[in-house]
């Protein structure tokens, strides 16, 4: 029964005398009628909530405080609970934290094909995430929807299927879609397209033929890679170069270092002042710098020592200590062999750079010429008949003094390496491939500078000047008597082989060069 129905049912009279009942209903007083709303009103979908939330925190109040935390948004924030702010906060806070682990994923991966995941490391788990459930992160997904499918593999017994159907794994379809996708195990540089959502069918021998030409220019690149960073290119220097010229420059032993003065085949020359006292010697006093220095930095690039190391691998000096196994060592052991033969003619009082330090490939030398313009060379420089006939006189005797005092040839002696200094002397410069006369090659690299020098002076008017054969007998005094010059070096070359014989019997110690400078005894 409705209690709203009895309480405004009116009382009934009673028949029999008695007690009258009270105009009140015993079950307590009626409630007011509800008020009506309109349609609008009950549609709501705020409405509803509402009330949904009302009954809820009648029912479980403690329970519903602490699970509509998270869901809370802008409009309705309750600041003054600790527990829902402190949500908050964890809840941004894991968000920022993961969105930098994503920036230190990528990072890390770069365009490598081979990917490192941190997903395990992430805070908020993925439909925790600002973004809507449609948004899809695809750099956070294992799976790109956007990327063709891999063709299926094979299985172990070689075929699919059955009867008419049947499909084995040398199927031209099947291994031109298998190569189309190992084209992705090439080096990244080397682009291949989207050839699997192309669905394109590579045939063996086009594929090979792309591998080979992959590998081909991943070692090119290696290569130009390696040339760029370890090797000194013309009228520049690699890092490793640079560093040792910055440390002399900060050590004090130079003060700046102007440009480049010229380069050739084996090297660049730079010019630079030189700074004071240095202590960048070991085991040694210190040393005065010239005012200009020349740095001559040898090449590191081996293609410029092709058909130089039989300078060095010949040469009993340098004999046990060459390895074509490791070509750069030639390449310092090429400085070291300049630096030793410079100090033997500056020993001797020839004319030639003073060495002030030998560091790697680095040799640093005084400067001969004034205010950063180097002497000219006897090839550029116009001389006098008198000035002519002087240079020639001066190069003869220190070719006998290279050959007797400092048991040098220069071996690449000519108009090129020969500098007009102050007007009036004669500098030699360039003995990196200087040898003993003991060496294999000696004597014929003697007679090509005796040729050399010949020709230039005989072309300079100088009526004095000796041909090649004479000037060869005046420096080495073999007195080689020969008709023609197909004879003259058929002598030499069996002066050579008697001379290599005799060191390679009696050691490099004992040679048929004695210290005192006469002539070798080939007699022997």
């Amino acid at each position: 029964m409705d209690p709203v129905g009895v309480a405004a049912a009116p009382p009934r009279a009673e028949a029999g005398p008695g007690p009258a009942w009270p105009s009140k209903c015993p079950w307590g007083a009626p409630k007011a009628a509800p008020m009506s709303c309109s349609l609008a009103d009950v549609m709501s979908e705020q409405l509803a909530k509402e009330l949904q939330l009302e009954e809820e925190s009648a029912a479980f109040p403690e329970a519903a405080a602490v699970a509509e935390g998270p869901f809370i948004t802008g409009e309705n924030i309750d600041t003054s609970s600790d527990l829902m702010l402190a949500q908050m906060l964890q809840m941004e806070f894991d968000r920022e934290y993961d969105a930098q682990l994503r920036r230190e994923e990528k990072k890390f991966n770069g365009d490598s094909k081979v990917s490192i995941s941190f997903e395990n490391y992430r805070k908020v788990h993925p439909f925790d995430s600002d973004s809507s459930e449609d948004e899809v992160d695809w750099q956070d997904t294992r799976h790109d929807p956007y990327r063709a499918d891999k063709p299926t593999t094979t299985p172990k017994k070689g075929f699919i299927g059955k009867g008419k159907d049947i499909t084995t794994k040398h199927d031209e379809v099947v291994c031109g879609r298998k190569n189309t996708a190992r084209m992705e195990n090439f080096a990244p540089e080397f682009q291949v397209g989207d050839g699997i959502g192309m669905d394109l069918k590579l045939s063996n021998q086009v594929f090979n033929a792309l591998k080979q030409h992959a590998y081909s220019e991943e070692r090119r690149s290696a290569r130009l890679h390696e040339k760029k960073e370890h090797s000194t290119a013309e009228k520049a220097v690699d890092p490793k170069t640079r560093l040792l010229l910055y440390k002399m420059v900060n050590s004090g032993m130079l003060e700046t270092i102007t440009g480049c003065i010229s380069t050739g085949k084996e090297s660049v020359v730079f010019h630079a002042y030189g700074g004071k006292y240095v202590h960048y010697f070991t085991n040694e006093e210190d040393k005065v710098i010239p005012p200009e220095c020349a740095i001559k930095v040898f090449k590191t690039t081996l293609n410029e020592f092709k058909n130089r190391d039989k300078y060095i691998k010949d040469d009993y000096r340098f004999k046990d200590r060459f390895s074509k196994l490791n070509p750069r060592k030639i390449i310092r052991m090429w400085a070291e062999k300049e630096m030793h033969n410079l100090t033997r003619m500056q020993n001797a009082g020839i004319p030639c750079p003073q060495v002030v330090i030998l560091k790697k490939h680095v040799l640093v030398m005084s400067f001969i010429g004034q205010d950063q313009a180097p002497a000219p060379k006897l090839k550029d420089v116009k001389l006098s008949g008198e000035d002519m006939k002087k240079a020639y006189y001066q190069v003869l005797n220190m070719m006998q003094q290279l050959y007797k005092e400092c048991n040098l040839v220069h071996a690449d002696l000519s108009e090129y390496n020969m500098l007009w200094h102050e007007g009036k002397v004669v500098w030699l410069i360039d003995v990196s491939q200087s040898v003993e006369p003991t060496h294999p090659h000696g004597l014929e690299f003697l007679f090509r500078d005796c040729r050399n020098v010949s020709q230039f002076f005989q072309k300079g008017g100088v009526t004095e000047a000796l041909n090649e054969r004479e000037l060869f007998n005046a420096v080495s005094n073999l007195n080689i008597t020969a008709d023609n010059e197909v004879d003259f070096q058929a002598e030499i070359e069996a002066l050579e082989k008697m001379n290599e014989d005799h060191v390679q019997k009696h050691g490099k110690k004992v040679s048929m060069f004695p210290s005192d400078g006469d002539p070798p005894n080939c007699g022997e």
